[in-house]
């Protein structure tokens, strides 16, 4: 991809995911994801109904008036966008490939974010770390994130999650709001994950295609693996060559569910074929 046909895609992402987080998302994300806390910010008089709990003694002795200590939260948050490269990425039969609708969730999430004065960062991984953009704020800097989810080049075809989730833990060392985005096809990840989850609050989107969910009878076909890059010949008129595949395909699917909601994390299905905007939107308005 040239450079001008990315900065016109990257324009293209920019609008439709901006005007998204301002007008839908926004909002729901504040009040979604709280901050860290509360932070003293003034000591004011007494008002009827204020918790008496509140009451500033010191200045209340001082001045001979009940003065209370006002309290807000400290808003600022980080959020972690976890994007996965592998091979399996590239899939797509619809309209768009599971990396661009990838793309556009993750620069909705991080236009979100920047609208309340948020960090964003960035960990794109296969079997390994590929690539590692600390976080930071700024609507510059999501456009370098859009840059990187765009055209990237991953070294690896493969997938390994618990590697990425034990380098998120690594680098990670306060809280942080992370949003991991793979079709995840993959195990073993469950421990690594349970740890993460109880400092981070983090929620797996699983982006999948209709027609991974099931192979079609149509015969001796030559297919390749996206994460190994082997060809094999498949008769896909075998019954039990369509019934492994489907368990293995619903055994995966059944390890995320498991792993995610055990260690206390959220998870989000997002078929190409539909609205991210109604799974991200329903997801906060449970959340919030």
């Amino acid at each position: 991809m040239d450079t001008k046909e990315l900065l016109k895609k990257v324009r293209k992402i920019e609008i439709k995911t901006r005007r998204l987080s301002d007008h839908i998302f926004g909002g729901e994300y504040h009040s979604t994801f709280k901050g860290r806390g509360m932070t003293f910010s003034e000591v004011r008089l007494y008002q009827f109904g204020d918790d008496v709990r509140n009451i500033d003694w010191n200045v209340t002795a001082r001045t001979n008036e009940p003065h209370v200590k006002v309290f807000e939260e400290e808003r600022e948050l980080t959020m972690m966008l976890m994007a996965d490269v592998s091979g399996s990425k590239f899939f797509g039969t619809q309209n768009q490939f599971k990396d661009e609708i990838v793309t556009e969730i993750a620069a909705t999430l991080a236009f979100s974010a920047t609208q309340n004065n948020d960090k964003i960062g960035l960990i794109l991984f296969s079997d390994e770390i590929e690539l590692f953009i600390p976080p930071k704020k700024g609507r510059s800097h999501v456009l370098r994130i859009i840059r990187e989810l765009l055209e990237f080049q991953p070294k690896s075809k493969k997938t390994n999650i618990s590697e990425a989730i034990k380098f998120l833990s690594n680098v990670m060392k306060k809280k942080a709001i992370v949003f991991m985005l793979s079709d995840f096809i993959a195990d073993d990840y469950k421990q690594t994950l349970k740890i993460a989850a109880g400092k981070h609050d983090i929620t797996g989107i699983r982006v999948f295609d209709r027609h991974e969910e099931a192979i079609p009878n149509i015969g001796m076909v030559q297919m390749q693996d996206e994460e190994t890059g082997e060809l094999l010949l498949v008769n896909t008129a075998s019954k039990k060559v369509r019934q492994d595949y489907t368990k293995f395909y619903r055994d995966k699917v059944a390890y995320f569910k498991d792993a995610f909601t055990k260690s206390g994390a959220g998870t989000i299905d997002c078929r190409v074929d539909e609205s991210y905007v109604k799974k991200l939107l329903g997801y906060f308005k449970r959340r919030g």
